[in-house]
């Protein structure tokens, strides 16, 4: 069973098809969902203003650190649960700052200081029926499908000095 915080049907069901996908299809769709809505999504969402930004923005400054093929790896690395310093340390952030986390790096895409998705790349059908999908539902139920998609990525921190 896949991990979704929210009893909601629909929201189960689009955040279990998203991970169906693979995982350079669920960064594609993650990015399309940026351009079509993005402005919109961290400024309202529910909890963003209790959040620290420093939290978020302090991991993405590592991201932004390294290269591109790093990056991309980094955010592979989340989807898929590998690992590392940084999917520890992202791992113990709130949701809201696991959202916050991504939307910079979809900033950092649209600004250049993070791999940019290719300019020819294509959802695949199943992405986009998705896409469509996720654009239909009402402003709450996004976020909530935003926060749940994004909050069991990464890793447990472990116990001791190390992240």
């Amino acid at each position: 069973m896949s991990y979704t915080q929210t009893g909601d049907p629909t929201i189960r069901e689009h955040v279990e098809a998203w991970q169906k996908l693979d995982v350079d299809q669920q960064l594609g769709l993650f990015w399309f969902i940026y351009k079509e809505m993005g402005g919109a999504i961290t400024p309202a969402a529910p909890g963003a203003s209790t959040v620290s930004p420093e939290i978020a923005e302090g991991l993405f400054n590592q991201v932004k650190e390294l290269s591109h093929e790093e990056q991309l790896k980094v955010q592979r690395d989340l989807i898929q649960k590998v690992d590392s310093q940084l999917s520890r340390q992202y791992g113990s952030l709130s949701e809201t700052t696991k959202l916050l986390f991504w939307y910079r790096l979809a900033q950092g895409m649209d600004s250049g200081s993070v791999i940019p998705v290719p300019s020819e790349y294509q959802l695949s059908s199943e992405g986009n029926t998705l896409l469509n999908k996720i654009k239909q539902l009402e402003f709450e139920q996004q976020i909530t499908l935003f926060r749940d998609y994004v909050a069991p990525m990464g890793t447990e921190a472990k116990a001791g000095a190390e992240i």
